[in-house]
């Protein structure tokens, strides 16, 4: 039997639940998960439905099926196989542990991801991801050849079929063009509690300010920096007797956390943008098991 996700986002109206158990049940599907949220605001629902396929009925025969439903509540469906690993691409600096985290999160099976590759402006992990037998690739960026660095990067991401891109603090501003062509599918991690501290040096704009939290925040790019919808955040305390230099070093555990668990929600299909805001569902039972406990 076959698990799959049922996404759906549609304007808000009486009898979607219904139609949308209804139809999983004529079809032999079990729901073994569901959440929903109606923004009475926006006008805008909101769906996940985690469910098993009982009776054999493939995805795109759930899909086709679906349509009179989707048409009638003019909805955005989706249907994935849970079984499937998305996608990803790493994009790094010269700040390594956000990367190290998502090597060994993917490694023990905690993050179901299939990283494609690592791009980076720099050689200092060229070696590490290496050794755990993925694609190395440096792109030099500069102001002059901006262009032609983001046109390797899109050859990369569509030859290998790159569904999500993560900057695991990749320390480039990606440009507009390239921030609307892949909208929803760049995941970045500022080490800051946005919206405030944003841009260059954000530890050091706290310490200024003498803040009592610093944080961190996940959040999808798009071309207004630092200002794309927030998927995740956490935060430390900190005291005045803390240097900037402590605050970089207790933002790091931080950074790797708040990203890793906004990978998590993506790819389990569990983040819906709306607006400049997003839902995020929590995770279904059994999806943060990893194949390596212990």
């Amino acid at each position: 039997m076959s698990s799959y996700v049922l996404t759906v986002s549609c304007p808000t109206s009486r009898g979607i639940v219904a139609a949308i158990s209804g139809y999983l049940a004529d079809k032999g599907c079990n729901i073994v998960d569901s959440s929903q949220f109606d923004d009475l605001d926006a006008k805008r629902f909101f769906m996940r439905v985690s469910f098993i396929s009982e009776e054999g009925i493939d995805r795109d025969g759930l899909l086709a099926g679906f349509a009179p439903v989707a048409e009638k509540f003019e909805m955005e469906a989706e249907i994935f196989d849970a079984a499937e690993r998305m996608k990803v691409l790493l994009m790094v600096s010269r700040f390594g542990h956000c990367l190290n985290d998502l090597l060994y999160r993917s490694k023990i099976g905690a993050l179901p991801i299939d990283i494609v590759g690592v791009v980076s402006n720099h050689f200092d992990y060229q070696k590490l991801v290496v050794n755990h037998d993925i694609p190395f690739h440096h792109i030099k960026v500069t102001k002059e050849n901006k262009p032609q660095a983001e046109a390797q990067l899109m050859e990369i991401v569509e030859n290998s079929g790159t569904e999500l891109v993560v900057l695991a603090r990749y320390m480039q501003v990606l440009s507009d063009a390239l921030c609307k062509k892949m909208s929803g599918r760049i995941i970045n991690i500022h080490h800051s509690f946005l919206p405030s501290f944003k841009g260059a040096n954000p530890y050091k704009q706290a310490y200024q300010r003498g803040v009592k939290l610093i944080g961190a925040t996940a959040h999808y790019v798009t071309a207004d920096l630092d200002e794309g919808p927030i998927i995740e955040q956490d935060t430390v305390r900190v005291t005045h007797a803390q240097s900037p230099e402590d605050y970089v070093s207790l933002g790091r555990d931080v950074e790797a956390q708040v990203l890793a668990r906004a990978i998590h929600a993506h790819i389990h299909h569990r983040v819906f943008i709306n607006g400049n805001r997003t839902i995020v569902f929590p995770p279904s039972p059994g999806s943060y098991a990893s194949e390596r406990m212990g």
